[in-house]
């Protein structure tokens, strides 16, 4: 009986030993926050214990041998905690933490929502993009990002997002010129006023975050206040040291590197940063080559800054940047006929175009915290860009006629034969392909300050911002054509045009701007009123294209000068701990141009709203509603205009809709480190004209009341569901957009007058192979879904086709 007494006793030791272990428990909040902090992970350095936290921010590490460990809670987007613990034998240690959010600490930058936390007490539309969404795709497209943002309208066009068409609202989605697109809060479109076309677009790679606001809290961050306000968020400066390396392949020859390091001391921090992306391209040219990209961006911070504990904390902060693009990209699409049969063939009338960017960026900002006061930030700012389109534009028909790409690729039977030589089974005419250099240079510079103090006692919380900004900025064209013939489908040069013979002229602007916002908080309710200031003087000079030295001899001049107030206000009552309504109104504008005929764009803007947020479930929906005086419409000629630039009268427009957002954790309650998000997104878009009129841009061309504005679709719906754990993440998104009209019209859709309905499906996947390195891979259109994104600037453009990318991702 001893022995079987022993026997026994030996088969349970190592139960009774296992029975000994410890447990580690707790909760994670945010800072200013009660409520859990969900997705954060929670870990005992150099083992394999670990968990991650559920939707009330509670984990539960189970059967931890005894010992004296390292814990480190980490979460994308938040300062990592480490603390030294002891587990011992059969215990159950509980250990709460409360993390800061990076953007929280971001003295140096304009932060518009307040990051994860901040965003929900707006009241008003807002969105905000964090670090850890960012990273489940790895998106260097920004339509693909914002592509989970109700309210925001998008017009697809070369397939990698390099020159984004985005609206917000029914604005229009021309070249992204018609929202306020910033940079660490600094306006980021090459001149914001004079030339707010997109042509230079923030990296979305390298970004730490992208804030979106849509309701009446955007005002102070004009001048476009009619659909809302895009503030990308650039890396920080790090509070120890911290490097990255992320190398990436994709197909299509496809390559990324992403690199940063930085530091931080007692009283200066750095970081430099890299991201390098490029492609051969997907679409195949008649006569061989590529047809992708090269983009490099570069960015440096430092900052010098007083001691934490000093009575005034101040810092100074100077960002410098530098980005460059060659990109063999072309304003030329393909006939219906074409694109049927091969929709990612390009004509051999292409293989001359090239794109040619530089972009470089300086600021200086100047942080002050006043003791029980608040903050002043100040900031001198610059940027330069400067751009060389070299496309093909006119083709020459039989009759030594010009006919403009545009026209030709709609109507390819009257233009036989200058649609042979485009394709190149012709060789007609010397001379009979024009293509043009759309030369121009960009300057854009000012300074600007904001002032915020909160004061108040008991229930009753006030807080009062004003900002101050001066700014000037123009745009140089100076551009010419050269003249090629067409030989056995190669192009030969034949006459080399002189620069300044096509546009010769220089728009300019000088604007002064001033806000004043108001918060009032008392018990559940939030108010929100605030009024903007726009002083602006439009100029252009035009020298004619007889005056290449700019003489003067043939200078024609315009201007035009705007004094606007732009008033809002935003009303937010919290129902209950997970309820809040709210309701919205404010004043849109956006400047006139500097043609005396051209009325600045004016618009009324309501909205009415709810948010909630409880457990894993939370989301908003909001009604909204913009009732344009004048919509203003732009010559571009990526919108299939003539390209001057020039704006013009569009009259009454109503535009409504609603936006609809659902996150939810299916895994909600679970402390056993998995969980399950799913997101949906959906967007309900109608816009009409109200009046009669003929236009002279050829993207509107004739319009009558009741015509849907083009470019937008009626419905947009984006849903992502994942599995996320400690050591791994894999996520599957799915992306539908309804038919879109090219050109305004109404009742039943012309074939030849729409795009595709698609359905695009993204998936992703991530390993972690060790605490700092990981492996990562995507598959973008899935099911190689070919369709139609746009029928301009010329003829039909497809989406990409399914792409794989596969990296590695190290951080030290």
């Amino acid at each position: 009986m001893k022995s079987v007494a022993a026997v026994i006793c030996i088969l349970f030791l190592p139960v009774a030993v296992f029975a000994q272990n410890g447990n580690l428990e707790g909760t994670i909040t945010q800072l200013n926050s009660i409520a859990g902090l969900s997705g954060a992970s929670v870990y005992l350095k150099d083992t394999g214990f670990g968990s991650a936290t559920n939707s009330q921010g509670q984990y539960l590490i189970k059967d931890i041998p005894s010992g004296q460990y390292t814990l480190v809670v980490s979460n994308i987007g938040y300062f990592t905690l480490k603390s030294e613990i002891s587990i011992g034998f059969g215990e159950t240690l509980k250990a709460d933490f409360t993390m800061i959010e990076a953007i929280t600490t971001l003295s140096e930058v304009t932060v518009m929502t307040g990051g994860v936390l901040g965003h929900k007490e707006i009241p008003g539309s807002a969105y905000y993009i964090s670090p850890k969404e960012l990273q489940r795709f790895n998106y260097t497209d920004i339509n693909r990002t914002l592509r989970s943002v109700p309210g925001i309208n998008i017009q697809e066009e070369d397939g990698f997002g390099l020159r984004p068409n985005i609206g917000l609202r029914g604005s229009g989605v021309e070249r992204s010129s018609k929202i306020t697109i910033m940079e660490d809060g600094i306006l980021m479109a090459p001149a914001p006023y004079s030339a707010p076309a997109a042509y230079h677009f923030p990296t979305v790679g390298r970004m730490h975050a992208v804030e979106i606001l849509k309701g009446s809290s955007q005002i102070k961050y004009g001048p476009y206040t009619t659909g809302g306000a895009i503030n990308f968020i650039s890396s920080r400066i790090p509070s120890d040291f911290r490097g990255i390396v992320n190398l990436m392949g994709s197909s299509f020859g496809g390559r990324n590197i992403h690199a940063v390091v930085g530091n931080a001391h007692r009283n200066i921090g750095y970081v430099a940063e890299t991201f390098q992306y490029g492609s051969k391209g997907f679409k195949d040219l008649d006569t061989g080559g590529d047809t992708g990209f090269d983009k490099k961006d570069y960015l440096f911070k430092f900052r010098i800054n007083s001691n934490l504990d000093a009575r005034i904390y101040q810092s100074l902060t100077f960002k410098v940047g530098q980005a460059s693009e060659r990109s063999d990209e072309t304003y030329l699409g393909l006939t219906q006929v074409d694109f049927n049969q091969t929709p990612y063939r390009r004509y051999a009338a292409s293989q001359k175009d090239l794109m040619k960017t530089a972009h470089r960026q300086f600021s200086l900002t100047h942080a002050i915290q006043l003791p029980r006061i608040g903050n002043i930030t100040t900031t001198v700012y610059r940027s330069d860009f400067s751009r060389n389109w070299y496309k093909l534009d006119k083709v020459k028909n039989q009759l030594g006629n010009k006919v403009a790409i545009a026209a030709l690729l709609d109507n390819p039977d009257e233009f036989d034969d200058a649609y042979n030589i485009l394709t190149g089974s012709s060789s007609t005419f010397s001379d009979a392909l024009e293509v043009k250099a759309n030369n121009r240079s960009y300057e854009s510079k000012g300074i600007q300050t904001v002032f915020r103090i909160d004061f108040g006692s008991g229930d009753i919380q006030h807080d009062l911002e004003a900002g101050l900004r001066y700014h000037q900025d123009l745009a140089d064209r100076f551009q010419w054509s050269d003249y090629y013939s067409m030989d056995a489908g190669l192009m030969k040069q034949t006459v080399s045009g002189i620069p300044g013979t096509e546009s010769n002229t220089i728009e300019s602007a000088r604007a002064f701007a001033a806000y004043i916002q108001y918060k009032l908080r008392k018990g559940n309710l939030t108010m929100l009123p605030g009024v903007r200031y726009e002083h602006i003087t439009m100029m252009a000079m035009d020298y004619g294209k007889n005056d290449p030295g700019r003489t003067g001899s043939q200078l024609t001049e315009r201007s035009n000068t705007v004094d606007v107030l732009i008033p809002g206000i935003g009303v937010d009552y919290q129902i209950d701990d997970a309820l809040r309504l709210f309701v919205g109104v404010h004043k849109g504008f956006a400047p006139p141009g500097a043609q005396d005929e051209t009325v600045p764009e004016k618009s009324m803007n309501y909205e009415i709203g709810a948010r909630y947020a409880a457990g894993g479930l939370s989301g908003q929906i909001i009604g909204f509603f913009n009732d344009y005086v004048n919509l203003l419409g732009s010559d571009l000629a990526a919108a299939g205009g003539g390209g001057t630039g020039d704006l013009f009268n569009g009259g009454e427009v109503h535009a409504k809709g609603l936006e609809v957002q659902i996150t939810y954790n299916l895994l909600a309650a679970n402390t056993g480190g998995y969980l399950l998000p799913l997101s949906i997104a959906y967007t309900y878009t109608d816009a009409v004209f109200l009046n009669d009129f003929d236009s002279d841009f050829e993207g509107w061309g004739e319009v009558a009341r009741q015509d849907e504005l083009p470019y937008l679709a009626h419905h947009q719906l984006s849903t992502m569901v994942g599995v996320e754990h400690l050591a791994f993440g894999a996520y599957l998104s799915a992306r539908y957009l309804s038919v879109m009209r090219t050109l305004p019209g109404q009742g039943e859709v012309h074939p030849a007058e729409k795009t595709d309905a698609q359905l695009v499906f993204d998936i992703s996947a991530n390993y972690k192979l060790h605490e700092n390195i990981a492996l990562f891979t995507s598959v973008t259109n899935l099911t190689n879904e070919a369709y139609i994104v746009a029928r301009r600037p010329a003829g039909l453009r497809p989406g990409m086709p399914r792409s794989i990318k596969i990296g590695v991702k190290a951080d030290f």
